[in-house]
């Protein structure tokens, strides 16, 4: 099993949900997150006075699936993020050693 974990800009969230309903994907966690890459965040001017907003808001999208699923999983997430701007975001992929849903007792691929 593989965690694959995305950062991507917030207006893609939906789009990016619904090419994974469409590969079958069942079940992921979305959280509101601030951070920057080489972007580096970018200067607003507020009331006449101009700051630098260091961290910019993303979206990141959790998702556990087999082993299988992830190179699809991967291309439609890069194909429904992108926008080609500095930006888009990452994905990580991570080995998940064990899964247990909490409800039931069921373990790995039974849990997801």
């Amino acid at each position: 099993m593989k965690k694959i974990e995305s950062i991507i800009k917030p207006f893609k969230l939906d789009e990016v949900c619904e090419a994974l309903n469409e590969i079958g994907v069942s079940g992921l966690t979305v959280t509101e997150v601030k951070g920057f890459g080489r972007q580096k965040g970018h200067t607003e001017l507020y009331r006449g006075a101009e700051y630098v907003v260091d961290f910019l808001p993303k979206i990141k999208i959790e998702i556990v699936a087999d082993e299988k699923m992830v190179d699809s999983i991967i291309d439609t997430i890069v194909t429904a993020a992108r926008t080609g701007k500095i930006g888009d975001g990452k994905i990580f992929v991570t080995n998940i050693e064990q899964v247990i849903r909490i409800r039931t007792g069921e373990t790995d691929d039974a849990a997801i």
